[in-house]
């Protein structure tokens, strides 16, 4: 998988491209072109005003057949509507291309496993986009070396509405990207899921809530809306001597644990609380989540999101729909 050297014995440029140049897929296409070591050839989407534009504003090649490009490329960033993942990144690893695809993996488990097992057989890279991985409150989080056993994690993420990402639901949407995360802190296997949940305004679930059971006895509470007010997005995670509190948009990390020392409240001896707030540095998530793609086709080094990482995150929404249907099924009102 590492990235062959040219006949002057330098590492020649990972030739890029980006499939599914919409909202985020645009964004896509600006951070390859100002990543060192890296060239942006050509970007492909299904509408070719949009195809032109954005490479026009880049200078690149725009196509609206992504196969044209494949025989041209190393690596893609797929960004087009999730019902489409399986077929475009098949595609993609067949011809012998590292992708790196959007969140979520695909929509179907079976697809998963046939995408994983795909770039296992071609050698190639396959990286899952849960950019919140890159999140510098997560980053320094991971970093402290503080995070040892969560034992109850809350997790909420509110978005007002917007008319994008319709193809799929809240869940698939907005929640995976904690469910992800949650699972990535936990480290142990789901035991049991309830959820609820219901539509507002897409006619797919807009607002829903699940808790998480794991094996090792933590328990996550995860909420999620599309049709929010206001947005919030935050996670607070318990451990026996401390509260981690993750604040995603402002951003911010903030840690209070049990110190060595003791104080004195209303005559009772109680441990020391410390209170630390972390200066982050601050990142470009979506930045950091392409750099790392990149260097683990050029270093042949594992994925920093893997494709079987994708796939678990994929089982537990999967199973939180379930639970919603089942809770609608006894009584709850689904939309």
């Amino acid at each position: 998988m590492n990235q062959k050297n040219d006949a002057s014995g330098d590492v020649r440029e990972l030739r890029a491209a980006v499939i599914g140049v919409g909202y985020l897929g645009r964004f896509h296409a600006h951070k390859y072109s100002r990543i060192e070591g890296v060239k942006l050839v050509a970007v492909a989407d299904l509408q070719p005003d949009r195809a032109a534009r954005v490479g026009a504003e880049l200078g690149v090649v725009a196509v609206a057949d992504y196969t044209e490009l494949l025989s041209r490329v190393d690596l893609v960033s797929v960004v087009t509507p999730t019902e489409s993942h399986y077929r475009v990144v098949r595609d993609c690893l067949q011809a012998g291309v590292h992708v790196l695809v959007e969140k979520p993996i695909t929509t179907r488990l079976e697809e998963a496993d046939r995408l994983i097992e795909l770039a296992a057989q071609q050698k190639r890279l396959l990286q899952v986009g849960h950019i919140k991985r890159f999140h510098p409150a997560v980053q320094a989080l991971l970093d402290s070396g503080l995070l040892v056993n969560p034992r109850f994690i809350d997790a909420q993420r509110f978005a007002p509405f917007k008319n994008r990402a319709l193809d799929v639901d809240v869940v698939l949407d907005l929640m995976i990207h904690d469910v992800d995360l949650i699972l990535h802190f936990v480290q142990s296997e789901v035991v049991s899921i309830e959820a609820v949940g219901t539509g507002v305004l897409s006619g797919k679930l807009d607002i829903a809530n699940a808790r998480i059971r794991f094996a090792n006895g933590c328990i996550a509470n995860v909420s999620a809306s599309r049709v929010a007010r206001d947005a919030t997005r935050r996670m607070r995670i318990f451990q026996d001597d401390a509260l981690f509190d993750l604040d995603f948009m402002r951003p911010g990390l903030a840690v209070r644990r049990r110190g060595a020392g003791t104080w004195v409240l209303d005559g009772v001896s109680l441990p020391e609380i410390e209170e630390r707030e972390f200066a982050l540095v601050k990142s470009d998530a979506l930045e950091g989540e392409i750099r790392a793609f990149c260097a683990s086709v050029r270093e042949g080094s594992p994925a920093a999101v893997s494709g079987v990482e994708g796939r678990k995150a994929l089982e537990v929404v999967m199973d939180i729909h379930k639970a919603i249907a089942e809770w609608a099924q006894a009584g709850g009102v689904q939309g």
